[in-house]
């Protein structure tokens, strides 16, 4: 068994953070170095542990906005090899857009309700830990019902499988992963992934994950 994700814990409510807290220890994959209140402990704790990853609130004394995407912004410069986890009781697209629009690489922003699929949760924390990125199902469901609602634009020149696909690479699926869950062959799905980009005008990026920029540009042109 690999080594555990080492990681700090930001959320106000108690009762939430201890039990994220537990949830995650039980699972023998994650320590927690520390869990705290409010986005000034968290960046004092990630300064003093250097943790692989954060999970925090988007939301926290004292204003309770959006200390959690300013503090994740906060820790990606002072620390680009530390992947964090956004969690959020809302399912708005626009939010997603806020935490990635500075960059995508090493950030997730998952609902609080995925705390209790300690999987997922998990594996959101090893794709951020790795560099990647992971936009909860939720929000690309609500992004895919605004664009079908939106006027036309680039997004209308996807097929109807293509936008399957997308829909999988925004939720952090490997080519197979894909594979298996549209039961396609990994040939056909990479040459759906190629298409998409295409068709969105997505060539190769430097520091930019293209599925994410996938996304947002499903966003932009909403």
């Amino acid at each position: 068994m690999s080594d555990p994700l080492r990681i700090v814990i930001a959320e106000d409510h108690y009762l939430v953070r201890e039990g994220t807290r537990r949830l995650l220890e039980d699972t023998g994959q994650v320590e927690v170095l520390a869990a705290v209140a409010n986005a000034a402990e968290l960046l004092q704790a990630v300064d003093e542990h250097r943790p692989a990853a954060v999970v925090t609130d988007i939301r926290m004394p004292p204003g309770h906005q959006f200390e959690g995407i300013e503090a994740a912004h906060e820790i990606r410069r002072r620390c680009p090899d530390t992947g964090v986890v956004v969690l959020s009781q809302h399912a708005d697209a626009g939010y997603a857009l806020l935490l990635l629009e500075q960059g995508s690489a090493g950030l997730a922003y998952l609902l609080k309700s995925r705390v209790a699929d300690v999987e997922h949760l998990v594996f959101a924390l090893r794709e951020v830990v790795a560099g990647r990125s992971v936009v909860d199902a939720t929000v690309v469901d609500e992004l895919l019902a605004t664009r079908r609602r939106a006027a036309s634009s680039r997004l209308d020149a996807l097929t109807p499988r293509e936008a399957e696909v997308m829909q999988c690479l925004a939720e952090g699926m490997s080519n197979r992963g894909i594979a298996e869950a549209l039961n396609l062959s990994v040939s056909s799905v990479e040459k759906y992934v190629a298409a998409v980009f295409a068709k969105l005008d997505l060539g190769p990026a430097d520091g930019h994950d293209r599925r994410v920029l996938a996304v947002l540009t499903w966003l932009r042109e909403s």
